[in-house]
């Protein structure tokens, strides 16, 4: 990591009002990785891929009403892993979470998606079920709004193949014979009073580079196995070819509590995409559906220059544990 004489690493759970939790099916090869925003959060968001599976991102346009957003969601399952946002608008339900409309409160809840069903099951995506369970999973690691759960406080259990990232591949062009398997990624940083943190589910068509010294760190593997080929070199001998391996996609989510507007955390998350193309090549096909949301959860007043110079820095080390977790 870059300015480590700077920056100091923290836990993500040391950011105020979030919770974050994982749930997964192991046999299918799928999961799902809650962010909860127990005070709400601004956010923005960037897409950057060519072909993103969501839900409700439009709430996080500048132009939309200025509502705190409630939880951000990201899974495996494709378009059909959607549902497990279903899950935890009741979890958020039952904690009386959610924008008041004086007959009922209505949880503001984005999601992204990745394409895993090429590894492990695809006939078994993420559903309400496992969103709700992932919900439970961030109060065992991070204490529950709830006064009576708020002891039991269990450390937060990292990166790999966890979660979201559970069936996340990357060096995908020629199917998944010669890819290399990846997971969810996660690093936090203090500088002063200041905390960022990023999260990242590494799903890319493209290869993945170490952006301190250039050397490739997995993608797309030789025929014969023994080493890494190179995915552009290999895209340009098929510049005639339009059916690309499109089971892609890479997520993510940066949260401050550096005091932003949504408009601003926008801005914040288009600067994070940098990460993406410092470390994934290539990056932002139409065969990917990138995007990176970007959350506010707290008060500490910070330049956003600096706060989206750190995100992509911050993004960028999370990149590299998803794969060295795995």
């Amino acid at each position: 990591m870059k300015h480590a004489s700077i920056l100091k690493e923290i836990s993500i759970t040391e950011l105020p009002g979030l919770r974050i939790g994982n749930a997964q099916d192991e046999e299918a090869k799928t999961g799902v990785t809650v962010l909860l925003f127990d005070q709400g959060a601004k956010v923005g968001i960037d897409i950057s891929g060519g072909g993103p599976a969501a839900r409700e991102t439009h709430l996080t346009d500048p132009t939309t009403a200025d509502n705190p957003i409630n939880a951000i969601v990201l899974s495996g399952g494709s378009a059909y892993g959607l549902a497990a946002s279903d899950g935890v608008m009741r979890y958020l339900e039952e904690h009386d979470i959610g924008y008041p409309t004086g007959f009922a409160r209505v949880p503001l809840v984005c999601q992204s998606c990745i394409y895993d069903l090429g590894l492990g099951r695809a006939d078994i995506r993420p559903d309400a079920a496992m969103g709700y369970a992932a919900c439970v999973d961030a109060d065992a690691n991070t204490g529950s709004p709830d006064a009576d759960n708020a002891a039991h406080h269990t450390p937060f259990p990292g990166c790999g193949s966890i979660g979201a990232g559970t069936g996340a591949s990357v060096g995908k062009l020629y199917g998944m014979t010669r890819a290399t398997k990846t997971g969810l990624g996660i690093y936090a940083v203090s500088i002063g009073q200041l905390k960022v943190a990023a999260v990242v589910v590494l799903n890319a068509l493209g290869d993945i580079y170490n952006p301190q010294n250039g050397q490739q760190i997995a993608g797309l593997r030789t025929e014969d196995g023994t080493g890494f080929a190179d995915t552009c070199e290999e895209l340009y001998k098929l510049s005639q070819r339009t059916d690309l391996f499109t089971g892609n996609t890479t997520i993510g989510a940066v949260i401050t509590n550096g005091a932003f507007s949504k408009a601003e955390m926008s801005k914040i998350a288009s600067m994070t995409r940098c990460a993406y193309a410092r470390c994934i090549n290539p990056v932002g096909t139409m065969a990917d559906g990138d995007s990176i949301y970007a959350a506010s959860v707290g008060t500490v007043p910070a330049d956003i220059n600096m706060v989206g110079t750190l995100a992509a820095e911050v993004m960028a080390e999370a990149i590299q544990r998803a794969v060295l977790s795995c």
